[in-house]
Protein backbone atom coordinates (compact mmCIF):
# COMPACT_ATOMS: atom_id res chain seq x y z
CA UNK A 1 0.00 0.00 0.00
CA UNK A 2 1.23 3.11 -0.85
CA UNK A 3 1.23 5.97 1.79
CA UNK A 4 2.19 9.52 1.05
CA UNK A 5 3.70 12.46 3.33
CA UNK A 6 2.37 14.69 5.82
CA UNK A 7 2.61 17.51 4.28
CA UNK A 8 1.42 21.01 4.38
CA UNK A 9 -1.37 20.23 2.49
CA UNK A 10 -2.13 17.36 4.77
CA UNK A 11 -1.31 19.68 7.76
CA UNK A 12 -3.30 22.50 6.91
CA UNK A 13 -6.32 20.19 6.21
CA UNK A 14 -5.76 18.95 10.06
CA UNK A 15 -5.43 22.36 11.37
CA UNK A 16 -8.89 23.34 10.36
CA UNK A 17 -10.68 20.65 12.25
CA UNK A 18 -8.13 20.78 15.78
CA UNK A 19 -7.67 23.38 17.89
CA UNK A 20 -4.50 25.41 18.21
CA UNK A 21 -1.37 24.06 19.49
CA UNK A 22 -2.26 20.49 18.60
CA UNK A 23 -0.03 20.10 15.81
CA UNK A 24 3.63 21.84 15.86
CA UNK A 25 6.68 20.44 13.91
CA UNK A 26 8.74 17.26 15.19
CA UNK A 27 11.52 17.97 17.65
CA UNK A 28 14.88 15.88 17.29
CA UNK A 29 13.65 14.36 20.57
CA UNK A 30 10.86 12.46 18.86
CA UNK A 31 12.71 11.19 16.28
CA UNK A 32 15.68 9.23 18.10
CA UNK A 33 15.68 6.19 19.98
CA UNK A 34 17.63 5.18 23.35
CA UNK A 35 20.18 3.05 21.38
CA UNK A 36 21.18 5.05 18.45
CA UNK A 37 19.70 2.32 16.42
CA UNK A 38 17.03 4.49 14.22
CA UNK A 39 16.34 7.81 13.01
CA UNK A 40 13.28 9.05 12.40
CA UNK A 41 11.31 11.08 9.73
CA UNK A 42 10.53 14.18 10.49
CA UNK A 43 7.01 14.67 9.77
CA UNK A 44 3.86 16.68 11.58
CA UNK A 45 4.05 16.16 15.28
CA UNK A 46 0.59 16.29 17.17
CA UNK A 47 0.01 16.30 21.00
CA UNK A 48 -3.49 15.84 21.21
CA UNK A 49 -5.61 16.86 24.65
CA UNK A 50 -8.37 13.94 24.09
CA UNK A 51 -9.76 11.21 22.61
CA UNK A 52 -12.07 13.06 20.40
CA UNK A 53 -9.10 14.92 18.68
CA UNK A 54 -6.92 11.51 18.64
CA UNK A 55 -10.15 10.36 16.22
CA UNK A 56 -10.05 13.13 14.43
CA UNK A 57 -6.52 12.75 13.79
CA UNK A 58 -6.44 9.22 12.87
CA UNK A 59 -9.46 9.74 10.54
CA UNK A 60 -7.66 12.46 8.79
CA UNK A 61 -4.68 10.34 8.45
CA UNK A 62 -6.45 7.04 6.96
CA UNK A 63 -8.35 9.18 4.41
CA UNK A 64 -5.37 10.92 3.28
CA UNK A 65 -3.01 7.92 3.43
CA UNK A 66 -0.51 8.74 6.37
CA UNK A 67 1.39 7.05 8.43
CA UNK A 68 0.43 7.46 11.78
CA UNK A 69 3.50 6.89 14.14
CA UNK A 70 2.13 7.05 17.72
CA UNK A 71 5.02 7.50 20.34
CA UNK A 72 4.83 7.12 24.26
CA UNK A 73 7.99 7.86 26.48
CA UNK A 74 10.30 7.21 23.86
CA UNK A 75 12.27 4.62 25.78
CA UNK A 76 11.34 1.40 23.40
CA UNK A 77 14.81 -0.49 22.63
CA UNK A 78 13.45 -2.14 19.66
CA UNK A 79 12.77 0.89 17.24
CA UNK A 80 9.25 0.51 17.65
CA UNK A 81 8.68 4.49 17.79
CA UNK A 82 10.63 5.41 15.35
CA UNK A 83 9.65 5.52 11.67
CA UNK A 84 13.21 5.42 10.10
CA UNK A 85 12.28 5.15 6.12
CA UNK A 86 8.98 6.16 3.85
CA UNK A 87 6.92 9.42 3.39
CA UNK A 88 7.11 11.55 6.61
CA UNK A 89 4.51 10.55 9.17
CA UNK A 90 2.22 11.79 11.98
CA UNK A 91 3.99 11.54 15.24
CA UNK A 92 1.34 10.84 17.54
CA UNK A 93 2.26 12.03 21.40
CA UNK A 94 0.18 10.91 24.35
CA UNK A 95 2.25 12.96 26.64
CA UNK A 96 -0.84 15.52 26.99
CA UNK A 97 -3.23 13.13 27.37
CA UNK A 98 -2.06 12.14 31.00
CA UNK A 99 -4.82 12.25 33.49
CA UNK A 100 -5.39 9.47 36.31
CA UNK A 101 -9.40 9.66 35.31
CA UNK A 102 -10.17 8.05 38.72
CA UNK A 103 -9.17 5.36 41.32
CA UNK A 104 -11.54 3.02 42.38
CA UNK A 105 -9.79 1.60 45.69
CA UNK A 106 -12.08 -0.75 46.76
CA UNK A 107 -12.24 -2.52 43.39
CA UNK A 108 -8.44 -2.24 42.98
CA UNK A 109 -8.90 -0.16 39.93
CA UNK A 110 -7.10 2.98 38.51
CA UNK A 111 -8.15 4.28 35.44
CA UNK A 112 -5.70 6.47 33.53
CA UNK A 113 -4.95 7.90 30.35
CA UNK A 114 -2.63 6.85 28.04
CA UNK A 115 0.33 9.35 28.24
CA UNK A 116 0.32 9.13 32.38
CA UNK A 117 4.05 8.72 33.16
CA UNK A 118 4.26 5.53 34.83
CA UNK A 119 6.17 6.47 38.28
CA UNK A 120 2.94 8.97 38.60
CA UNK A 121 0.57 5.92 38.01
CA UNK A 122 2.46 4.34 40.98
CA UNK A 123 2.40 7.21 43.34
CA UNK A 124 -1.90 7.54 42.08
CA UNK A 125 -2.25 3.82 43.79
CA UNK A 126 -0.15 4.30 46.70
CA UNK A 127 -2.31 7.80 47.77
CA UNK A 128 -4.81 5.57 47.85
CA UNK A 129 -3.33 2.55 49.91
CA UNK A 130 -2.78 0.70 47.15
CA UNK A 131 -0.38 -0.41 44.85
CA UNK A 132 0.14 -0.48 40.88
CA UNK A 133 2.70 -3.33 40.71
CA UNK A 134 4.44 -2.82 37.04
CA UNK A 135 7.85 -1.37 37.66
CA UNK A 136 10.63 -0.59 35.23
CA UNK A 137 13.91 1.00 35.21
CA UNK A 138 12.43 3.73 32.48
CA UNK A 139 9.39 4.03 34.76
CA UNK A 140 10.32 8.18 35.98
CA UNK A 141 9.44 8.16 31.52
CA UNK A 142 7.95 5.45 30.20
CA UNK A 143 4.48 5.88 30.04
CA UNK A 144 1.04 3.67 30.13
CA UNK A 145 0.20 3.77 26.60
CA UNK A 146 3.51 2.64 25.42
CA UNK A 147 3.28 -0.15 28.37
CA UNK A 148 1.01 -1.76 27.03
CA UNK A 149 1.54 -1.50 23.37
CA UNK A 150 4.64 -3.61 24.09
CA UNK A 151 3.27 -5.28 26.78
CA UNK A 152 6.35 -4.14 29.01
CA UNK A 153 7.29 -7.06 31.59
CA UNK A 154 9.83 -5.75 34.06
CA UNK A 155 10.68 -6.81 38.06
CA UNK A 156 7.51 -7.96 39.66
CA UNK A 157 5.96 -10.28 36.86
CA UNK A 158 6.51 -13.18 38.58
CA UNK A 159 4.26 -12.19 41.29
CA UNK A 160 1.54 -9.94 39.54
CA UNK A 161 2.52 -10.66 35.67
CA UNK A 162 2.88 -8.46 32.47
CA UNK A 163 1.47 -5.43 31.64
CA UNK A 164 -1.45 -7.04 29.69
CA UNK A 165 -2.25 -9.13 33.20
CA UNK A 166 -2.69 -5.62 34.57
CA UNK A 167 -5.49 -4.26 32.52
CA UNK A 168 -9.24 -4.71 32.33
CA UNK A 169 -9.86 -2.64 29.65
CA UNK A 170 -9.19 -0.38 27.16
CA UNK A 171 -10.33 3.08 25.48
CA UNK A 172 -8.59 3.28 21.71
CA UNK A 173 -8.88 4.60 18.40
CA UNK A 174 -9.01 1.98 15.46
CA UNK A 175 -7.24 3.11 12.32
CA UNK A 176 -10.11 4.54 10.25
CA UNK A 177 -10.63 6.82 13.73
CA UNK A 178 -13.83 5.31 15.29
CA UNK A 179 -13.60 5.19 18.99
CA UNK A 180 -13.67 1.93 20.66
CA UNK A 181 -14.93 2.57 24.25
CA UNK A 182 -13.89 -0.60 26.13
CA UNK A 183 -13.08 1.10 28.87
CA UNK A 184 -14.73 -1.88 31.42
CA UNK A 185 -13.42 -2.25 35.09
CA UNK A 186 -15.30 -6.05 34.78
CA UNK A 187 -12.91 -9.13 35.59
CA UNK A 188 -16.05 -11.34 33.71
CA UNK A 189 -16.87 -10.41 30.25
CA UNK A 190 -17.22 -13.25 27.89
CA UNK A 191 -18.94 -11.34 25.23
CA UNK A 192 -16.70 -12.14 21.96
CA UNK A 193 -13.32 -11.94 21.09
CA UNK A 194 -10.94 -10.16 23.28
CA UNK A 195 -9.73 -6.82 21.70
CA UNK A 196 -8.16 -5.85 24.80
CA UNK A 197 -5.42 -8.19 24.36
CA UNK A 198 -5.23 -7.71 20.40
CA UNK A 199 -4.22 -3.80 21.53
CA UNK A 200 -1.70 -4.94 23.97
CA UNK A 201 1.61 -5.74 22.42
CA UNK A 202 0.26 -4.92 19.30
CA UNK A 203 3.06 -1.75 19.29
CA UNK A 204 0.38 0.77 17.89
CA UNK A 205 -0.03 -1.44 14.51
CA UNK A 206 -3.92 -2.02 15.55
CA UNK A 207 -5.00 1.48 16.52
CA UNK A 208 -3.82 3.97 19.34
CA UNK A 209 -4.49 3.39 23.10
CA UNK A 210 -5.89 6.40 24.44
CA UNK A 211 -6.49 4.98 27.82
CA UNK A 212 -6.71 2.20 30.28
CA UNK A 213 -8.51 0.42 33.33
CA UNK A 214 -5.58 -0.65 35.07
CA UNK A 215 -5.54 -3.24 38.12
CA UNK A 216 -4.26 -2.64 41.16
CA UNK A 217 -3.16 -4.72 44.30
CA UNK A 218 -3.00 -4.40 48.43
CA UNK A 219 0.28 -2.75 49.67
CA UNK A 220 2.24 -5.64 50.80
CA UNK A 221 2.62 -5.05 55.01
CA UNK A 222 6.00 -5.90 55.04
CA UNK A 223 8.35 -5.79 52.00
CA UNK A 224 11.96 -7.19 52.13
CA UNK A 225 15.06 -7.32 49.98
CA UNK A 226 18.61 -10.52 50.09
CA UNK A 227 21.16 -10.46 47.79
CA UNK A 228 21.98 -14.53 48.04
CA UNK A 229 25.31 -15.82 46.57
CA UNK A 230 24.14 -18.50 44.66
CA UNK A 231 26.43 -22.05 43.24
CA UNK A 232 25.01 -21.72 39.82
CA UNK A 233 21.85 -20.90 37.34
CA UNK A 234 20.80 -24.32 38.55
CA UNK A 235 21.16 -23.71 42.25
CA UNK A 236 19.54 -20.45 41.54
CA UNK A 237 16.32 -21.76 40.08
CA UNK A 238 16.38 -24.25 43.06
CA UNK A 239 16.26 -21.66 45.66
CA UNK A 240 13.49 -20.10 43.85
CA UNK A 241 11.45 -22.92 44.25
CA UNK A 242 12.67 -23.39 48.02
CA UNK A 243 11.61 -19.88 48.52
CA UNK A 244 8.08 -20.35 46.69
CA UNK A 245 7.57 -23.34 48.70
CA UNK A 246 8.19 -21.48 52.05
CA UNK A 247 6.35 -18.12 51.10
CA UNK A 248 4.30 -18.86 48.16
CA UNK A 249 3.13 -15.91 45.89
CA UNK A 250 5.00 -13.36 48.73
CA UNK A 251 7.90 -13.34 46.38
CA UNK A 252 7.45 -10.62 44.43
CA UNK A 253 10.81 -10.02 42.63
CA UNK A 254 13.92 -13.10 41.61
CA UNK A 255 16.92 -11.58 39.35
CA UNK A 256 19.63 -13.14 38.45
CA UNK A 257 22.69 -11.58 38.18
CA UNK A 258 25.95 -12.59 37.15
CA UNK A 259 29.80 -11.37 37.92
CA UNK A 260 30.46 -9.55 34.77
CA UNK A 261 27.29 -7.48 35.47
CA UNK A 262 29.28 -6.53 38.62
CA UNK A 263 32.87 -6.01 37.48
CA UNK A 264 31.15 -3.76 34.43
CA UNK A 265 29.66 -1.55 37.52
CA UNK A 266 32.97 -1.87 38.69
CA UNK A 267 34.37 -0.10 35.58
CA UNK A 268 31.55 2.15 35.08
CA UNK A 269 29.66 3.66 37.88
CA UNK A 270 32.78 3.09 40.40
CA UNK A 271 31.35 5.50 43.82
CA UNK A 272 27.88 2.55 43.22
CA UNK A 273 28.02 0.10 46.79
CA UNK A 274 28.09 -3.53 45.93
CA UNK A 275 26.64 -5.82 48.47
CA UNK A 276 29.91 -8.25 48.03
CA UNK A 277 33.47 -7.36 48.93
CA UNK A 278 34.27 -9.35 46.11
CA UNK A 279 31.76 -10.04 42.93
CA UNK A 280 30.37 -14.22 42.85
CA UNK A 281 30.06 -15.79 39.94
CA UNK A 282 26.05 -15.45 40.56
CA UNK A 283 24.16 -14.12 42.57
CA UNK A 284 20.21 -13.45 43.27
CA UNK A 285 18.21 -10.47 44.84
CA UNK A 286 15.18 -11.55 46.32
CA UNK A 287 12.21 -8.92 46.87
CA UNK A 288 9.34 -10.52 48.80
CA UNK A 289 6.07 -8.57 50.30
CA UNK A 290 4.61 -10.27 53.61
CA UNK A 291 1.06 -9.94 54.91
CA UNK A 292 0.55 -8.57 58.93
CA UNK A 293 1.80 -10.63 61.04
CA UNK A 294 5.30 -11.98 59.26
CA UNK A 295 8.42 -9.88 59.47
CA UNK A 296 10.18 -10.33 55.95
CA UNK A 297 13.65 -9.90 57.50
CA UNK A 298 12.56 -13.34 59.54
CA UNK A 299 11.31 -14.88 56.16
CA UNK A 300 14.43 -14.15 53.94
CA UNK A 301 16.52 -15.70 56.94
CA UNK A 302 14.51 -18.99 57.06
CA UNK A 303 14.22 -19.02 52.76
CA UNK A 304 18.46 -18.64 53.35
CA UNK A 305 19.02 -20.70 56.12
CA UNK A 306 17.20 -23.86 54.28
CA UNK A 307 18.96 -23.10 51.17
CA UNK A 308 22.33 -23.30 53.09
CA UNK A 309 21.29 -26.54 54.59
CA UNK A 310 20.53 -27.48 50.83
CA UNK A 311 24.22 -25.88 49.80
CA UNK A 312 22.32 -23.08 47.43
CA UNK A 313 23.77 -20.24 48.71
CA UNK A 314 27.14 -19.67 50.49
CA UNK A 315 26.82 -15.96 51.38
CA UNK A 316 23.94 -13.72 51.37
CA UNK A 317 22.97 -10.04 53.08
CA UNK A 318 19.17 -9.47 54.40
CA UNK A 319 18.45 -5.66 54.25
CA UNK A 320 17.74 -4.01 57.34
CA UNK A 321 16.20 -0.96 56.49
CA UNK A 322 14.31 1.08 53.55
CA UNK A 323 17.83 2.65 52.29
CA UNK A 324 19.59 -1.16 52.90
CA UNK A 325 16.75 -2.32 49.91
CA UNK A 326 17.27 0.78 47.70
CA UNK A 327 20.86 0.19 48.02
CA UNK A 328 20.75 -3.58 47.05
CA UNK A 329 18.04 -2.47 43.70
CA UNK A 330 20.27 0.13 42.69
CA UNK A 331 22.76 -2.66 41.67
CA UNK A 332 20.31 -4.44 39.76
CA UNK A 333 19.02 -1.12 38.29
CA UNK A 334 21.99 0.32 37.35
CA UNK A 335 23.27 -3.28 34.86
CA UNK A 336 21.49 -1.20 31.88
CA UNK A 337 23.52 1.60 32.12
CA UNK A 338 26.76 -0.03 32.54
CA UNK A 339 25.97 -2.27 30.05
CA UNK A 340 25.56 1.32 27.65
CA UNK A 341 28.73 2.77 29.15
CA UNK A 342 30.94 -0.51 27.96
CA UNK A 343 29.29 -0.88 24.54
CA UNK A 344 27.71 -4.11 23.24
CA UNK A 345 28.31 -6.34 20.13
CA UNK A 346 24.81 -8.10 20.27
CA UNK A 347 22.32 -7.61 23.12
CA UNK A 348 19.01 -10.17 23.42
CA UNK A 349 15.73 -10.10 25.42
CA UNK A 350 14.68 -13.48 25.21
CA UNK A 351 13.27 -16.24 27.40
CA UNK A 352 13.11 -19.60 28.36
CA UNK A 353 11.18 -22.35 30.04
CA UNK A 354 12.78 -22.36 33.59
CA UNK A 355 13.99 -25.30 33.74
CA UNK A 356 16.36 -25.14 30.35
CA UNK A 357 18.17 -21.64 31.35
CA UNK A 358 21.40 -23.27 33.13
CA UNK A 359 22.19 -25.38 29.77
CA UNK A 360 21.08 -22.48 27.78
CA UNK A 361 23.92 -20.64 29.67
CA UNK A 362 26.36 -23.08 29.37
CA UNK A 363 25.87 -23.80 25.92
CA UNK A 364 25.15 -19.97 24.75
CA UNK A 365 28.89 -19.65 26.40
CA UNK A 366 30.23 -22.10 24.30
CA UNK A 367 28.84 -21.14 21.04
CA UNK A 368 29.59 -18.38 21.38
CA UNK A 369 33.21 -18.36 22.22
CA UNK A 370 33.51 -20.31 18.96
CA UNK A 371 32.73 -16.95 17.03
CA UNK A 372 35.40 -14.71 19.10
CA UNK A 373 36.56 -14.06 22.62
CA UNK A 374 33.82 -12.20 24.16
CA UNK A 375 32.48 -11.01 27.90
CA UNK A 376 28.88 -11.96 28.42
CA UNK A 377 26.69 -10.19 30.46
CA UNK A 378 23.88 -12.66 31.40
CA UNK A 379 20.88 -11.40 33.71
CA UNK A 380 17.52 -10.68 34.39
CA UNK A 381 14.29 -11.93 35.85
CA UNK A 382 14.99 -15.52 36.74
CA UNK A 383 11.33 -16.00 37.91
CA UNK A 384 9.59 -15.93 34.82
CA UNK A 385 13.15 -16.88 32.48
CA UNK A 386 13.50 -13.52 31.10
CA UNK A 387 17.41 -13.13 30.43
CA UNK A 388 19.02 -10.23 28.83
CA UNK A 389 21.75 -11.71 27.74
CA UNK A 390 24.47 -9.22 26.18
CA UNK A 391 27.51 -9.57 24.33
CA UNK A 392 30.70 -7.51 24.95
CA UNK A 393 34.05 -6.89 23.54
CA UNK A 394 36.96 -7.51 26.01
CA UNK A 395 38.40 -5.45 27.54
CA UNK A 396 40.58 -2.70 25.91
CA UNK A 397 38.77 -3.75 22.92
CA UNK A 398 36.22 -1.65 21.48
CA UNK A 399 32.63 -2.75 20.21
CA UNK A 400 33.63 -1.44 16.20
CA UNK A 401 35.78 -4.01 15.89
CA UNK A 402 33.08 -6.83 16.14
CA UNK A 403 30.55 -4.88 13.92
CA UNK A 404 31.18 -8.46 11.45
CA UNK A 405 30.69 -10.79 14.03
CA UNK A 406 27.08 -9.37 15.20
CA UNK A 407 24.86 -11.05 12.76
CA UNK A 408 26.85 -14.37 13.59
CA UNK A 409 26.37 -13.94 17.43
CA UNK A 410 22.46 -12.90 17.00
CA UNK A 411 22.23 -16.42 14.96
CA UNK A 412 24.02 -18.56 17.61
CA UNK A 413 21.84 -16.75 20.31
CA UNK A 414 18.63 -17.46 18.71
CA UNK A 415 18.92 -20.67 16.88
CA UNK A 416 20.01 -22.13 20.37
CA UNK A 417 17.25 -19.95 22.17
CA UNK A 418 14.03 -21.25 19.73
CA UNK A 419 15.56 -25.04 19.47
CA UNK A 420 14.77 -24.70 23.54
CA UNK A 421 11.58 -23.87 23.10
CA UNK A 422 12.25 -19.79 23.37
CA UNK A 423 11.06 -16.66 22.40
CA UNK A 424 13.35 -14.63 20.84
CA UNK A 425 11.32 -11.28 22.21
CA UNK A 426 10.63 -11.68 26.10
CA UNK A 427 9.50 -8.09 27.23
CA UNK A 428 10.46 -5.44 24.84
CA UNK A 429 8.75 -6.12 22.07
CA UNK A 430 9.32 -6.68 18.11
CA UNK A 431 9.25 -2.95 17.10
CA UNK A 432 11.72 -2.59 13.43
CA UNK A 433 14.73 -4.10 15.13
CA UNK A 434 13.33 -7.76 15.23
CA UNK A 435 11.28 -7.82 12.30
CA UNK A 436 13.36 -10.27 10.28
CA UNK A 437 13.77 -12.51 12.76
CA UNK A 438 10.17 -13.18 13.74
CA UNK A 439 9.96 -13.72 10.37
CA UNK A 440 12.20 -16.78 10.40
CA UNK A 441 11.78 -17.95 13.36
CA UNK A 442 7.81 -17.38 14.17
CA UNK A 443 5.41 -20.41 13.64
CA UNK A 444 4.26 -19.89 10.16
CA UNK A 445 0.33 -20.46 10.73
CA UNK A 446 0.75 -17.88 13.72
CA UNK A 447 2.10 -15.51 11.36
CA UNK A 448 -0.36 -15.59 8.63
CA UNK A 449 -2.97 -15.05 11.40
CA UNK A 450 -1.04 -11.50 12.14
CA UNK A 451 -1.39 -10.26 8.70
CA UNK A 452 -4.90 -11.11 8.74
CA UNK A 453 -5.58 -9.48 11.56
CA UNK A 454 -3.65 -6.70 10.40
CA UNK A 455 -5.35 -6.50 7.23
CA UNK A 456 -8.73 -6.73 8.19
CA UNK A 457 -8.14 -3.61 11.25
CA UNK A 458 -5.63 -1.60 8.98
CA UNK A 459 -6.41 -2.22 5.06
CA UNK A 460 -4.71 0.99 4.32
CA UNK A 461 -1.40 0.24 6.02
CA UNK A 462 -1.50 3.68 8.01
CA UNK A 463 -0.50 2.70 11.89
CA UNK A 464 3.06 2.13 12.85
CA UNK A 465 4.16 0.96 9.53
CA UNK A 466 6.82 -1.62 9.57
CA UNK A 467 6.98 -2.04 13.18
CA UNK A 468 6.12 -5.73 13.85
CA UNK A 469 5.08 -6.81 10.41
CA UNK A 470 7.07 -6.07 7.38
CA UNK A 471 4.98 -3.22 5.70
Amino acid sequence: MTLNPADDDFVARLRGELPDGVLCPAAPRYLEEPRGLFQGRAGVLALPRSVQEVAVLVSAAHAARVAVVPYGGGTGLVGGQILPDGPAPLILSMERMNAVRAVHAQENVLIAEAGAILSDVQDAARDAGRLFPLSLASEGSARIGGNLSTNAGGVNVLRYGNARDLCLGLEAVLPDGRIWNGLTRLRKDNTGYDLRNLMIGAEGTLGVITAAALKLAPIPAGEGTAAMVVRSPAAALALLALAREQLGDAVSAFELIHRQGLEFLTETLSDLRQPFDAPPEWCVLIEIGVPAGLDPQDALAMVFQAASEQDLVSDGLIAQSAAQRSALWAVRENLPEANRRIGSVSSHDISLPLDAVPAFIDRGAAEIARIGRFRINCFGHLGDGNLHYNVFPMQGHDRAEHQHQRVDIQRVVYDLVVSMGGSISAEHGIGRLKVAQLEQYADPVKLSAMRAIKTALDPQGIMNPGAVLRG
